[in-house]
């Protein structure tokens, strides 16, 4: 290759690595922002994160049959007195009845607190490496529902990566969709959430965060956070 070519491709990659960095949808068409956190981001300022156009936050609270997130009390008692409206997500196993999950994550997240809707996370990686059909998939998936669901008084989210959309998407229980695509609008229209980075930047985070845009407006995220009627 010639120096050129060189600089060339260095400019190249410096450009599409700003614009990954930089990436952020119209604010016109979706003013509110949210992120998704673990414990994997360590301690959180919350009240510097609400302070950087944060209005939501969706918070591991267990995986699996028996897991409970080491950092779920705490980010959620904390993001709620900073102002933001909370939520709570599991992430379900391909290795362990539904309904042993529901249990977990009933007995984790409170029920007596205004919440966005309970989310269930299925996706391929750091999952059992048993991939289900969609029809087993369908049935476990629903006996983690319909407990969940009738808790909470509020229809589930599911969020789907990519390649979980791809294989199941259309295939089991129909609930409202937090899709995950990096950089680029979703192919779809029929979602709540939109992840859009995995590698964003908060104020009040260290290092990367997942960043997401809800469909719709404040009055929307109010809907979402109103108790059961």
């Amino acid at each position: 290759m010639s120096l050129a070519s060189l600089v060339l491709a260095c400019f190249v990659a410096a450009g599409g690595y700003l614009y990954f960095r930089a990436f952020s949808p119209d604010r016109g068409k979706y003013p509110v922002r949210g992120i998704d956190v673990s414990h994997h981001q360590g301690p959180i300022d919350w009240r510097r994160v609400a302070a950087d156009d944060v209005a939501f936050a969706v918070i591991k609270a267990t995986e699996g049959g028996d897991h409970v997130d080491d950092a779920f009390a705490t980010n959620l008692r904390e993001a709620r007195a900073a102002g933001l409206a909370v939520g709570a997500y599991h992430f379900f196993t391909f290795c362990r009845p539904g309904s042993d999950q529901a249990r977990n994550f009933i007995s984790v997240v409170p029920h007596d607190q205004p919440l966005l809707p309970p989310v269930v996370d299925i996706e391929f990686g750091g999952n059992c490496p048993r991939r289900p059909t969609p029809e087993q998939l369908s049935a476990e998936l629903a006996a983690f529902l319909a407990p969940v669901e009738a808790a909470f008084g509020k229809p589930a989210i599911v969020y789907l990566t990519d390649e979980a959309a791809d294989a199941f998407a259309g295939r089991i229980a129909a609930r409202p969709l937090w899709l995950r695509s990096l950089l680029l609008q979703p192919v779809r229209d029929d979602w709540v959430y939109w992840q859009y980075h995995n590698r964003g930047r908060v104020d009040g985070i260290n290092g990367d965060v997942d960043l997401n845009v809800l469909q719709g407006g404040s009055a929307v995220l109010a809907a979402l956070v109103a108790p059961p009627r």
